[in-house]
């Protein structure tokens, strides 16, 4: 990952979710990816805070453009990592970091989201 793909990956993303395009969102991550995030405990009472699958991500992040409906992400930084980024921005929970790990296809496998909560 270097940070051209970096910045690619971090613009697309912001984009997606601030169009509030489900399938767009989605079309970042593999079929089974795992998300791990304090939200996810808040939103679903989801104990672990970890969903397994874009089918109940999504829906959780359904959920989660219904409740924000005026949901949107300012991008602040972009760091590389060694098949990962992370992404600092501004969002409907403040402060916020997340790293997106990739699989060989370029598609997100594992993400997990940090808020100043």
């Amino acid at each position: 990952m270097n940070k051209e793909q970096a910045q690619t990956f971090a613009e697309e993303w912001i984009d997606a979710w601030n169009s509030h395009d489900l399938d767009e969102i989605l079309s970042h991550y593999s079929d089974d990816f795992e998300m791990s995030s304090p939200a996810i405990i808040q939103l679903t009472g989801e104990a672990s805070g970890v969903l397994r699958g874009k089918a109940a991500v999504g829906e959780y992040w359904s959920a989660a453009l219904k409740k924000f409906p005026d949901l949107k992400f300012t991008l602040r930084h972009t760091l590389c990592g060694a098949n990962s980024v992370a992404l600092i921005y501004e969002g409907v929970l403040g402060l916020s970091n997340e790293v997106f790990h990739f699989g060989e296809d370029g598609k997100v496998i594992r993400a997990y989201a940090h808020y100043d909560l």
